[in-house]
Parts: C-alpha cells; structure tokens; sequence
C-alpha cells in the first residue's frame, strides 16, 4: 500500500489559491488548443452582484464584466444549462470547453444588471428562483413580472425552493412542501413548470435527493466544484461558484478549462455525515489519469491527513479529524492533457446541533 499526498500538498494549496505565475501559463497554453469535441461542461454559479461587496455571496461587476470578456474571446461555448443534460443524458458530443452560466436567486441586480451585460453577450443563462421573498416583494428581489420578462426571453427558471432553507435540516414533509411548492409558484407565474432544480447552498442528503427525483426533475445542481460529463449523477452535478473571494479571472479560467476527474464507488454515499469524521473514498475510472500525482484538499480542517491509493485506482482520504457542523468541501485534482486540470469534489454536511 503506498501513500499518496496529503491533503495539504504545496501543488494543490497553489492550485485552490490561484497564486502560482506558473499556472497562469498552463492555463493560457492550454486555451490556444483548438476546439474538439467533449463529453463535459463546466457549470458556472453566480450569486448577487454589486459595484462593490466584500459579501460571501456576492460577486463584483468588474470580476463579472472581465469573466463575461474572456468568455467572448472565442474559446469557449455557452449552452443553456437544459440543452446540456440533455446532450449529456443523450451521450451526445459538446464543443470542447462548453459552459453553463446559472444564476441562484431572483435578486434584482440580475435583471439591472446581469440580464443586460448577458443579453448583450448574447449568453444564455439559468435563473433558479426560491419565490417567497419574490411573493412578498422583499427588497432587492425581482417581481414576477420581471421574471416573466426574463423568461419570455429565453431564460431558463429554476427550482430553489419557496424559502431557501437548508433543506437537510427540514423533516421530510416540509422538505417536500418547500420543493413542490415553489414548482407550482414558477408555473403560475411563468406557465412553465421547472425542470431543473438547485439545492440551495448546494446542501443535499440521500433522502432530499430522492424527494428531488420522485418530483420529476431533468437534474439537480449543487455547489461542489467539478465538471459534469456523462457519467455524471444528475441529481448532484456540479458547480464552481464564482462570488468575490472566488471570482478572480485567474480562477474563472481554471474552471472554464477544468476538465473531469471521473471516479464512481463514492463514500460515504449520503454527503450528510452520520460518522465523522467519515470514510471518505473514491475509484478513478480513468486508467490514463496518472494517480500518482492526484492531490486532494479538505476545507475547514486544521490537521493534515492522508491519501491511500489501493490497487490501480481505488483512493482513500484519511481525515484525522472531524470536520465543523455545517458545510465543508473535498476538492481532488490532477493534471490532465493540455495542461488543464482534471477536477473533482465533494461537498458534505455536518448536521447542525440542536
């Protein structure tokens, strides 16, 4: 049995910090390749946008304005979020670096001043929409007639719930009201009922995963990095977030040229953790991956811990301690062909005590 890196490694603590002039260079190699076909799309999230913000959830114009200049410098592919599961679910081709640009919550600087530099772009996007604070007119939020107007352009809408609770931490009958329900105010409103849906903060248990497809849905997004391909499980794909602290253009070219690190056999199964801190593990599905040089890090722990490679592409993380309650994330990469990176992560919860 060898050991690999630990989570802590210099190569993965330059790549999540985005620091290193040299990797500045891989990435801008690696966007002079030319376009070739692909069975992956890196899905974008923003959250609210401002002139200026320090808010976790929120992204500043000039961030956005240099990510929408870059996506128009040719080397990339925008496609509505739908048409990608459904080219994905169908195993057919995308263009090499395809994106899908989605957008969580009906803030109204979506529509003053998302929606225009997008239209002008002439880039699609998925609003996913929580309708309470829309039904109540909360300030700062859009109108339905606003949506309505956004939709009646081409804009997709999503499902995040009626109240945008954390839904792992709700019983089974208000998780399923909460999904049902905002289903319902979009068709209303819109006359579409959606079919995409967004866990909000990307928070999601075996048992709201099940609520989500017995509900209908095509797939649902969560807030873990990586990049969906076919293989993909569609009720928890993907998704880099890019709010201020991660919106740096250096990051945006990362994930825009991310490619997957295909694994399955992932534990634990349910991202709510019963035992913590948990068995965390994965098989590598790609032979030509070079695990010897995966590097993986775990978010909000102090100690440092372990990978275990078993047999050819079996990997185990050992963690040497529990993580916090709440949200805490597992990001694994390796270098892939091009120079990019291949990319893949998990998010995991800690229930909150009561």
């Amino acid at each position: 049995m060898r050991k690999e890196p630990h989570l802590r490694s210099p190569v993965n603590r330059a790549l999540l910090r985005l620091t290193l002039p040299a990797l500045l260079g891989l990435l801008l190699a690696s966007q002079a390749q030319p376009l070739q076909a692909a069975d992956s799309a890196t899905i974008v999230m923003y959250p609210n946008f401002a002139d200026e913000s320090s808010a976790s959830s929120t992204i500043r114009l000039e961030q956005f304005d240099a990510q929408l200049k870059e996506i128009g410098s040719g080397r990339y592919t925008v496609l509505p979020l739908p048409d990608i599961v459904a080219a994905l679910k169908a195993q057919r081709e995308l263009p090499d670096r395809t994106l899908a640009i989605t957008i969580d919550e009906a803030h109204l600087a979506v529509y003053s001043e998302a929606w225009p530099r997008l239209q002008k772009a002439k880039l699609p996007f998925t609003l996913f929409v929580a309708t309470d604070p829309v039904d109540r007119k909360a300030p700062g939020y859009m109108s339905w007639d606003q949506i309505r107007e956004l939709a009646q352009a081409g804009v997709a809408i999503g499902n995040l719930t009626s109240s945008e609770p954390h839904l792992t931490e709700q019983g089974p009958e208000r998780a399923a009201n909460e999904i049902a329900g905002a289903s319902w105010r979009i068709a209303a409103a819109i006359g579409t009922a959606p079919t995409l849906f967004a866990y909000p903060y990307g928070e999601w248990g075996s048992e709201v995963r099940r609520q989500v497809i017995d509900a209908g849905f095509a797939a649902a997004v969560g807030q873990q990095s990586g990049v969906a391909y076919g293989g993909s499980d569609w009720y928890s794909l993907p998704r880099f977030v890019m709010s201020e602290a991660y919106g740096s253009l250096d990051r945006f070219r990362l994930a825009a040229n991310a490619l997957p690190l295909r694994v399955r056999d992932i534990t634990p199964e349910d991202p709510v953790l019963k035992r913590n801190p948990p068995a965390l593990g994965f098989t590598v599905l790609d032979s030509q991956a070079g695990l010897d040089r995966l590097a993986c890090f775990a978010s909000n722990l102090s100690a440092p811990a372990q990978l275990e490679r078993l047999g050819e592409g079996r990997i185990e993380i050992r963690l040497a301690n529990p993580f916090p309650p709440g949200r805490s994330r597992v990001n694994c990469t390796i270098p892939g062909p091009g120079d990019r990176w291949r990319w893949f992560g998990l998010q995991l919860y800690v229930p909150m005590p009561h």
